[in-house]
């Protein structure tokens, strides 16, 4: 009996949920934005079918022909509620107003609140996850074989955290975790040598504990930010919006890509919510004149002071999270950050 239960917990392990392994998904970083790509945007963002990125939250567009006539197209899209997640998770930070995942007003219709221009490999949706369970996050990166990584990365993630549901089901004590130590101490870890042996930088996300919103609320997608981006949001619907160590782009002839432009930033406005937050951080001080520059002359942002920023639980995870940033820390560099919001446009008030 011993043997067959030995053998049946291999194959469960051999069959589960695995990490992909980053050695088989590096793509250079440069990218032209500028050529033309085979890429797939909606025409408006009523249009983009969010069911394929957040199943547990939205009705696939095939289905809702089948809802009640009473139903409108909207409803059709209502979020349904996460199975298995309405158990209360302790010590979860979540975002303004925010209910628990499992307890979504059922009238309320669910939106990406977040977007990570830039994502990379996912360590800033990986750790903002448990912090906001209730928010939908979508992490935005053009290079295809890095949003092949972070989708199976997150299919991953989904899958230990539903097989560790059923096992508390079942009576085994399965710990929550503590995200705010759990922060602290990947903090600390950045201070001490690095195991040669270590492929990864970013925290993997967490696989033998449970944690808030069991990353169903974070996802990837291939886009070009700097072509698409009012196709996928309408206008005031992001609450936050992060551009993490981009590509500084240092010759002069390349500053017309940097993701941070007079033109880039009245759609970063235009998609963003009144009192929404742009978090912008970089190792280059050039860039982050550039930045500060550009963000500095345009009328509807106001940069946030040191002091207010303190409190605010998104910052450990835009300085410390991303796996650049985790680089810079390693190699005892300099990061840059600086942080706007998003404020009243004075011509829509007159």
């Amino acid at each position: 009996m011993a043997g067959e239960t030995s053998t049946a917990a291999k194959d469960a392990a051999q069959n589960g949920p695995k990490l992909p392994q980053k050695r088989y998904f590096r793509q250079r970083a440069h990218v032209n934005i500028f050529n033309d790509m085979p890429l797939e945007y909606p025409v408006r963002p009523s249009e983009e079918d969010w069911s394929k990125l957040y199943p547990a939250y939205f009705r696939p567009f095939e289905d809702a022909g089948e809802v009640q006539q009473s139903e409108t197209a909207d409803d059709a899209k209502r979020p349904m509620s996460p199975s298995g997640t309405t158990e209360q998770a302790p010590l979860a930070k979540r975002g303004p107003g925010a209910n628990n995942v499992g307890e979504l007003n059922p009238d309320q219709l669910a939106k990406v609140e977040f977007a990570d221009i830039g994502c990379g490999y996912g360590g800033l949706l990986v750790a903002l996850s448990p912090l906001y369970p209730s928010t939908l996050m979508v992490g935005m990166e053009i290079r295809s074989k890095v949003v092949d990584y972070l989708q199976r990365r997150v299919v991953a993630l989904r899958g230990f955290q539903s097989d560790l549901l059923k096992r508390k089901e079942a009576g085994e004590p399965i710990e929550w975790v503590d995200i705010r130590s759990k922060l602290k101490q990947e903090i600390d870890d950045l201070s001490k040598p690095l195991d040669p042996n270590t492929e990864e930088l970013h925290d993997n996300g967490e696989t033998e504990r449970l944690v808030p919103g069991h990353y169903e609320n974070i996802a990837a997608m291939r886009i070009n930010c700097q072509k698409y981006l009012p196709n996928f949001f309408s206008k005031g619907q992001l609450s936050k919006i992060f551009v993490l160590f981009a590509d500084p782009h240092f010759k002069r002839r390349k500053h017309k890509a940097r993701i941070i432009s007079a033109t880039m930033l009245a759609e970063y406005a235009y998609v963003m919510r009144t009192g929404g937050i742009f978090y912008m951080i970089t190792d280059v001080k050039d860039l982050y004149d550039w930045n500060v520059k550009h963000l500095d002359a345009f009328p509807l942002f106001e940069r946030i002071s040191d002091e207010e920023l303190e409190s605010d639980p998104a910052v450990p995870c835009v300085v410390n999270s991303t796996e650049e940033g985790k680089k810079v820390a390693r190699n005892k560099g300099n990061k840059y950050l600086a942080c706007y919001r998003r404020i009243d446009d004075p011509a829509e008030q007159n």
